[in-house]
């Protein structure tokens, strides 16, 4: 009960967080959300790794797995772009 709790008060904070944030942040952000994806994947490999194997568990695991990839993919391409926005017309775009 008291994982359900700290789960929706986690969510209810986080939409108050994220509509408060003024554009010039998101980049940043965006860049820090990258990071914690990232260790979202180490964990949900290691999850993986875990003792019981049962069916269950390496479902959720590879959904962990393929969601948090998803989002450090997007979160790059979003960032890139973005980015791209403040380079100068002359400049190369790499």
């Amino acid at each position: 009960m008291l994982l359900i709790f700290v789960f929706l008060l986690s969510i209810l904070l986080g939409i108050e967080l994220i509509t408060k944030v003024p554009s010039q942040l998101h980049t940043p952000l965006m860049s820090g959300s990258n990071a914690i994806s990232g260790i979202t994947i180490v964990g949900a490999l290691l999850a993986l790794n875990h003792l019981e194997n049962d069916l269950l568990s390496t479902i959720i695991g590879t959904a962990a797995v393929i969601f948090a990839t998803i989002n450090v993919v997007g979160g790059y391409v979003v960032t890139n772009r973005m980015l791209a926005m403040f380079k100068k017309k002359g400049e190369n775009k790499q």
